[in-house]
């Protein structure tokens, strides 16, 4: 069969900053972390020189073109620009950012950019990270300073990638610093992310600029055991907390009033402020990215909680294995592809269609090196993987839903957080001792899907 998807539809990757530019010159949490817990990260590679862009940027825009994109999307690097987080602007950090943004244009890639990816400056993360509401203003100020630098080139801005991660990673479940296991705190954090959100869109729209903003959430369609209705109300919270806690403030400018009632219930809700709620209701955007890895699937739990355990949102469910799931073993993740058009549905039926695109998808394997026939790597694997998504995001068009794109991660294999190099995601493999890229068997399959607008399968 063969899938055509409409004109001027968006094909292209997606990257961030700290995965691909290497050193910086202000420290980032990362840098903190990993000069302190090198034990943490796998085979104990840090963040120092990940996939050398910053070196490489004109080659890779290249290579870009090469494989037919006509959209990229990477971020801006906080702690780059200003690197003590509210000081001068490094000269050198907006020469290349200028050039980035430039080159990309000049080749015919819509440059979509981010401004926040998990790189929090350090000097930032000192004085409370988002925890402190100074942090908010400062993030808010570096937001001006972009849309004032690059906002005439650039026509698409997210204020934050995945903006649950930090929350989950570094204030519940322990796996980004600063490590701290406290619900309440979470929920601050996640609060003042989407005031700082908030602000940033506030901003743009005072500047007038000529194109539009959104944010990038990776969303976890939450599926119950069975429709038995302990199974349904875990499922319901579940969603609640990793979904709706951004999807409902950026799409409709107010937190669900169940999430508030829950969360007021335990007394768990964050510090707010009475001119919050109106500064939220700004925050609606144009553009809605959307990352898609894996489901959720939840189930009601079977034993009390312990009511000397910190609060957490196990307290409501527990992680359920469907039966004959199909996995991806390297990254301990269900591969379910019709949780792609699951999404653009709700989106569709309960949040009024907004304009949204596929920002990430994508398949980490370990040692591909394996797969190497002819000196590249034979990923049909991600083919299949590529192709089965979109045979469902498809579908969704076909439907009704408003989605414009499809951005696949990543473009290079690049160092991927506490698991550095273990999985590659990419469409070109790094060679790590000799920065070489050489473009996969799945990489010339974009390439040509991308080129005709359509691929068969």
């Amino acid at each position: 069969m063969k899938y055509a998807f409409p004109d001027n539809f968006w094909w292209g990757s997606a990257s961030s900053a700290l995965q691909t530019e290497g050193t910086r010159e202000g420290e980032t949490t990362w840098d903190y972390w990993f000069a302190r817990e090198p034990n943490r990260f796998h085979n104990g590679v840090g963040p120092q020189h990940t996939s050398t862009f910053y070196q490489h940027w004109k080659t890779d825009i290249q290579l870009l073109k090469q494989l037919n994109h006509n959209s990229f999307r990477t971020s801006i690097s906080w702690a780059r620009l200003i690197p003590d987080g509210i000081g001068e602007v490094n000269p050198e950090a907006v020469d290349f950012y200028n050039q980035v943004i430039d080159e990309l244009n000049e080749q015919g890639i819509t440059p979509f950019i981010t401004l926040f990816h998990f790189d929090m400056p350090m000097a930032m993360q000192e004085i409370g990270g988002w925890e402190n509401r100074d942090v908010v203003d400062a993030y808010a100020r570096y937001a001006q300073i972009c849309f004032a630098l690059f906002g005439d080139r650039v026509l698409h801005w997210f204020t934050f990638n995945e903006p649950i991660v930090p929350v989950e990673g570094g204030y519940l479940y322990d796996f980004h610093y600063p490590n701290v296991v406290d619900f309440r705190r979470a929920a601050t954090v996640a609060y003042n992310t989407v005031l700082a959100h908030a602000l940033a869109v506030r901003a743009y729209r005072a500047g007038h600029y000529a194109g539009e903003i959104g944010i990038v959430l990776n969303l976890t369609p939450s599926y119950p055991r069975s429709q038995n209705p302990a199974d349904v109300k875990a499922a319901h919270i579940a969603d609640l907390m990793f979904n709706r806690s951004f999807l409902d403030p950026v799409l409709r400018g107010e937190y669900p009033a169940d999430l508030v009632a829950l969360l007021k219930a335990y007394d768990q809700l964050p510090a707010c402020n009475p001119e919050d709620s109106a500064l939220i209701a700004e925050g609606k955007i144009d553009l809605l990215g959307v990352n898609y890895y894996q489901p959720r699937r939840v189930k009601c739990r079977d034993s009390a909680v312990n009511p000397q355990a910190p609060f957490m949102p196990e307290w409501f469910f527990d992680n359920y294995e469907m039966p004959g799931r199909k996995m991806n073993p390297y990254r301990g993740w269900e591969i379910y592809e019709p949780g792609i058009y699951d999404i653009l549905i709700n989106l569709r039926d309960n949040y009024g269609n907004p304009r949204c695109f596929i920002s990430e998808n994508g398949m980490g394997v370990e040692n591909e090196q394996r797969f190497i026939e002819n000196g590249q790597i034979n990923d049909q694997y991600r083919i299949d993987f590529i192709s089965g998504h979109l045979a469902w995001l498809h579908k969704g068009i076909r439907e009704g839903c408003n989605c414009l794109g499809y951005h696949m991660w990543t473009f290079i294999d690049n160092w991927s957080w506490c698991n550095a190099y273990k999985n590659r995601y990419g469409f070109i493999q790094l060679d790590l001792d000799t920065q070489q890229r050489t473009i996969k068997k799945s990489g010339e399959w974009f390439a040509a899907t991308s080129l005709n607008n359509s691929f068969e399968r």
